[in-house]
């Protein structure tokens, strides 16, 4: 595959792209039909201010993001963005990076300043990249946002959830908004969270362990949050992955 530089990214608009985005579900997560999103769904959004996003290498979709316009409680508007896939050939070369990119450029342009997305805090690849590749904080834990799926990747495990924030025109954000590939250092930690580095193995073959470790990680979390804690921060290395957490103002 070539650098992601070389890849066209534009927003979606026809029925038959539409059409390509369903079957890239199918492609990318192994869901079964009853768990696609529909096409009807990618019109309706393309509509009411959202974004549907697909990277091209020449005529062919390899990859798409897609978000949807929310309403915060105080009716503060944002994007939630609900689902961002790449084909497993185009995967580690910044694509998904430029995705995310793309969609800022676009939020902005539209007077949107937060994006928010879901997480698997078990997934520490994507957890190093919403943290230190795009400045994304965490102050929030969901226990089995969308129930248990059909997803190989999910392992059959409670689909346990961080959710991110992507504030759009903060230092963070702005610091990591180009296309190199700098790393933004988070605050000093007041406290740390490790998961293993073998956590995808274990969840394929110890699925009950895998369980174990979600369920303690997820108290960990809840219990920083409750403090006023954030994820500001994350570390990697052979054996763990470490989020920091750190205080944050609230918004």
């Amino acid at each position: 595959m070539g650098p992601a530089s070389t890849y066209e990214i534009h927003q979606l608009t026809t029925l038959e792209e539409f059409s390509a985005v369903v079957r890239l579900q199918r492609e990318i997560w192994g869901f079964q039909d009853v768990e696609l999103l529909p096409r009807r769904l990618f019109v309706v959004a393309s509509k009411i201010g959202g974004q549907l996003l697909g990277a091209f290498d020449d005529s062919k979709m390899v990859g798409f993001c897609l978000c949807i316009p929310g309403l915060k409680p105080n009716g503060k508007p944002y994007l939630h963005s609900h689902m961002l896939g790449v084909l497993p050939p185009y995967r580690n070369t910044g694509l998904g990076r430029r995705l995310k990119l793309k969609q800022r450029e676009y939020a902005l342009e539209q007077g949107i300043d937060l994006i928010e997305w879901t997480f698997d805090p078990l997934e520490l690849k994507n957890a190093f990249f919403n943290i230190e590749r795009l400045g994304a904080i965490v102050r929030r834990y969901v226990h089995n946002q969308y129930g248990t799926t059909s997803s190989h990747l999910h392992g059959g495990l409670p689909t346990d959830r961080l959710i991110a924030e992507w504030w759009l025109q903060s230092p963070r954000a702005v610091a990591v908004g180009g296309e190199g590939e700098r790393s933004f250092g988070g605050d000093p930690a007041e406290a740390r969270i490790s998961v293993p580095a073998d956590i995808a193995e274990t969840r394929l073959k110890d699925p009950g362990l895998a369980r174990k470790v979600q369920a303690d990680i997820g108290e960990q979390f809840q219990n920083h949050f409750e403090r006023g804690l954030a994820v500001t921060g994350f570390e990697r290395n052979n054996t763990e992955g470490v989020y920091l957490l750190s205080l944050w103002p609230s918004k």
